[in-house]
């Protein structure tokens, strides 16, 4: 772990850029589940991108000679952690059901400033400072702002967004037993094989149960949109990004992360015309600054 930590460095160009580029796949995501939602139910559609990006990860685990399946003691926090990944995930895409994919982004978006209250209390080298405080404060004040346009505009809204902040609580959730058991010392692979694992056979199971209609047709925009969440977001990206983790600060790349909610609101508004009012734009600006003043490096850190 210290010799890992040693060799990271501060974000370059290359970076920067990269980072650039997975905010954008990550503020898209949501907007292709709206897109395939008409040819594949939502809640079916979690399960079917964790079982295509689960293969694609075998794969790389097998040419890339890294162990999946050893006993080193992190099975019992391997399912807790998938099993809070696929929880996440049946909100995310039950909520797509009442709410835009611009609003879901951003209350998904809330997770860098509850992840940062989990480690606060678990983990005391990582105390929040008063600039941390204040970036958590300004995200809940965003929210706030985020429910109130939606009551404001259609209560029917509510219940998808309520469904965002407890998928965000769970993603916060997720990561934070990732940080305080022993998948903190497992490979990034073998952790996110553990949540892959967990929700291709749970979510599945729970679209039947909801009584979802399931895959009912597969246009050439359903299947690219579905494509597009297994191989580009939940197995590329996730890897690049497990990836970067592993070479460059994470504090600085988490700044960028701000981003996102923001990417998302625009491909949600470019894309799908979904309605972009004041109040609501105000609410993603307010959570992504509460993101960078979170993540944002202190002087006495540089």
């Amino acid at each position: 772990m210290s010799q890992t930590a040693a060799i990271r460095k501060p974000v370059d160009a290359a970076a920067l850029s990269t980072m650039i580029v997975l905010c954008l796949i990550w503020g898209l995501g949501h907007v292709a589940a709206k897109l395939a939602a008409p040819g594949v139910s939502l809640i079916l559609q979690g399960g079917l991108r964790c079982a295509i990006a689960l293969g694609l990860l075998l794969i790389w685990a097998q040419l890339r000679r890294i162990v999946l399946f050893t006993r080193d003691g992190t099975l019992g926090a391997g399912l807790a952690a998938g099993g809070l990944f696929a929880a996440e995930f049946l909100f995310i895409f039950a909520g797509l059901n009442y709410t835009g994919a611009s609003r879901m982004v951003v209350f998904i978006y809330l997770t860098p400033c509850l992840t940062a209250l989990g480690v606060h209390y678990f983990l005391p080298s990582e105390r929040l400072n008063a600039q941390q405080w204040g970036g958590i404060a300004l995200a809940f004040l965003g929210i706030a702002f985020a429910f109130w346009d939606g009551f404001a505009a259609s209560r029917s809204t509510l219940l998808g967004d309520a469904f965002g902040v407890i998928a965000a609580v769970l993603w916060a959730a997720t990561t934070v037993v990732i940080r305080t058991t022993k998948l903190s010392s497992a490979s990034a692979s073998k952790t996110l094989f553990y949540q892959l694992a967990v929700s291709a056979v749970t979510l599945p199971l729970a679209a039947l149960l909801a009584g979802e209609p399931g895959i009912t047709s597969l246009t050439p925009i359903v299947v690219a949109a579905l494509l597009y969440q297994s191989v580009i977001v939940t197995f590329a990206s996730y890897l690049a990004w497990f990836w970067l983790l592993t070479r460059y600060l994470t504090a600085r790349l988490s700044v960028v992360t701000f981003l996102t909610p923001l990417f998302g609101v625009a491909a949600g508004v470019l894309i799908l015309h979904e309605p972009l009012r004041p109040p609501f734009i105000g609410a993603a600006i307010l959570v992504g600054a509460g993101i960078y003043l979170v993540n944002r490096p202190t002087r006495r850190a540089l």
